[in-house]
């Protein structure tokens, strides 16, 4: 079978394409460049600062070069496509828009689903490529149903599952892809990377999606506005919301004799609402936008949900839709429920589907 895999330069897909070679395939590497040298990233190249562990900055090249190694180790062709139009017009400009309404997006969940498993392999047959499968280094396992329809569950490993991230995923995508990484530990990936010589057997994961400021991206201006308490109360002043998120406490800039946490950005009044702990503490939502893997919902049902990657599934009741989205409450309370993120549904190891957060009740 000839199969394309997307390539990071980092280990958890270098082990994927080295799985798959040798189980006999016949494997290409691929990698999508989403830095580019033009608009705002040409301006402030030679300012931003290095940072190593994000998957969009200036050390873009350094992370194509390093995938480029891999493949010649492995003994694989490589290919590097240009996605970086794509990736301003759908994520970077969805960030911006979703951060300046008081928003906390995830560019992860966008990317995936409408640049990593779609412009780059479209990319690769549009260039002449010819594979039939395209695989990732993501921790997730891909099954098949009785009924013909594909099937996401989590990753064996648990503490490094990422099918939180791949619920945007439709059904010709799925019938198209491969993740040879579900079946295994992240231990278990890095001993095969050390045991074939991989020179990034011990390579950090990346943990922002961005390596500078986030106001490097927003290209804003200061607007000042205060940070009030639940009651209204001036506290303190800020210069835009976007710099604060759902249960920040450190760096508010004001004082109290016990911690307080951000509970809420207000576009409209240019706010940031400031609460105790307590505050913090919800148990329902209202999602829309919701995506699902192999069946649609328009009733009730108790399934698990997650509103953070790395939170464990927690039981939920989803009520009947209505016009503006669907109604989740949680059996237990939740802390700092955000707007922007997602909620991902599950039946035990089964990703049923997602939708983004709109509105905490």
């Amino acid at each position: 079978m000839k199969i394309l895999v997307g390539m990071s330069g980092g280990v958890d897909s270098s082990v994927t394409a080295l799985i798959l070679k040798q189980q006999g395939h016949e494997v290409i590497g691929a990698t999508m460049a989403i830095w580019g040298d033009r608009g705002i990233k040409n301006q402030m190249k030679d300012k931003l600062p290095s940072k190593h562990g994000a998957c969009f900055g200036p050390d873009e090249k350094e992370d194509i070069e390093e995938a480029r190694r891999i493949c010649e180790q492995i003994g694989i062709p490589f290919h590097v496509f240009d996605c970086v139009e794509q990736y301003e017009k759908i994520v970077l400009d969805n960030f911006k828009k979703e951060y300046l309404n008081g928003h906390t997006p995830n560019p992860c969940i966008w990317c995936n689903s409408l640049i990593k498993f779609d412009v780059l392999p479209r990319l690769a047959k549009e260039n002449g490529i010819e594979f039939d499968k395209f695989a990732t280094g993501h921790y997730a396992r891909l099954s098949q149903s009785e009924n013909g329809k594909f099937i996401l569950k989590r990753g064996k490993d648990l503490k490094k599952d990422q099918s939180y991230f791949l619920y945007r995923l439709k059904q010709e995508q799925l019938q198209n892809i491969l993740l040879p990484l579900g079946e295994y530990t992240k231990e278990e990936i890095r001993n095969i990377a050390k045991e074939n010589g991989l020179d990034v057997a011990e390579k950090p994961d990346s943990q922002d999606f961005y390596s500078g400021d986030y106001n490097e991206l927003l290209e804003v201006d200061e607007s000042i506005g205060n940070i009030v308490d639940s009651t209204g109360k001036v506290l303190g002043t800020h210069k835009g919301i976007w710099n604060y998120t759902i249960g920040q406490r450190k760096g508010l800039g004001i004082s109290s004799t016990e911690p307080l946490y951000v509970i809420a950005l207000k576009k409209e009044t240019n706010e940031v609402v400031v609460g105790h702990d307590d505050e913090t503490m919800k148990d329902s939502l209202m999602a829309a936008d919701f995506s699902w893997i192999s069946e649609t919902y328009s009733g009730e049902k108790n399934c698990l949900a997650k509103i953070r990657s790395t939170q464990i599934p927690t039981n939920v009741e989803i009520l009947k839709p209505e016009q503006d989205g669907i109604i989740v409450k949680f059996e237990d309370m939740q802390k700092s429920i955000t707007i922007g993120q997602s909620i991902v549904l599950y039946d035990n190891d089964i990703l049923l589907g997602g939708g983004i957060i709109k509105k905490v009740l």
